[in-house]
């Protein structure tokens, strides 16, 4: 997939899929802009890049700081192509019972009302310029319950239904809404559950997770015709159709 001159806007980007999907992108010539709540992570990330990449400090619970993200974006690389809203937490992991309510809540700022934030930032850019890709980062966690993770079940069931709502209102004015549900990825998240012991998931061996650059091949991919099959609805990784049209296997 080449995407030069195209511009991509990236949350979560200081680490995990992230990262990687900044690098793939530059690698595949796009223009990369860095968003995350860690200004050294991104800063380091972008240096390491080039010129291709900025990096814009961001908390994207905050609509405000996402939408002036969205505009330095677009007023550095003159235009915006692709969001993709890979920012999520799942900590703290607890019971319904034992769930603090405030931090319950805070999991739900970032992870559903973020995605949010970001569609509506750049909603209106895309649609001045004739389309544009937005792929979020859904999990198998949106269409089944997982012990302790209320929270994140809550939230990327949300971001699913949030997605085909997109596809709904936007698809006929160039918007390309697509979910990615990666499996079970090798990244700081990872540890975090593990660290938990609670459910089957904290239990699973390191090598039974994927390398966080599989699912950043695939959002590339997803940017292409290719993909169009899976518009407003969620491509799953764990698919060998889909491993092989990324190059996978």
């Amino acid at each position: 997939m080449d995407m030069e001159g195209k511009t991509v806007l990236i949350t979560g980007a200081s680490r995990g899929i992230g990262a990687e999907t900044a690098r793939i992108f530059a690698d595949a010539g796009a223009n990369v802009a860095l968003i995350a709540r860690s200004q050294d992570a991104i800063s380091d990330l972008a240096g390491e890049i080039g010129k291709r990449a900025i990096a814009i400090p961001c908390n994207v619970a905050r609509f405000g700081e996402m939408s002036a993200a969205v505009e330095t974006t677009a007023r550095a690389f003159g235009g915006l192509d692709v969001l993709i809203n890979n920012a999520g937490v799942i900590e703290p992991i607890s019971r319904i019972a034992e769930a603090d309510p405030d931090e319950w809540g805070r999991v739900i700022d970032i992870n559903l009302k973020g995605v949010f934030h970001g569609v509506r930032a750049v909603l209106p850019i895309m649609k001045k310029t004739g389309g544009g890709s937005i792929l979020n980062i859904s999990s198998g966690a949106a269409h089944g319950p997982v012990e302790a993770w209320s929270h994140y079940c809550a939230s990327k069931a949300a971001v699913h239904m949030l997605n085909r709502c997109v596809h709904k209102e936007e698809g006929e004015n160039g918007i390309r809404a697509i979910g990615l549900s990666p499996g079970t990825v090798a990244t700081q998240m990872q540890r975090e559950i593990k660290a938990s012991g609670i459910n089957p998931v904290s239990q699973l061996d390191w090598s039974d997770h994927i390398p966080a650059d599989w699912p950043a091949k695939c959002l590339l991919w997803m940017c292409g015709p290719e993909a169009n099959r899976y518009l407003g609805d969620e491509i799953s990784l764990r698919d060998e159709e889909v491993r092989r049209a990324v190059g996978l296997i």
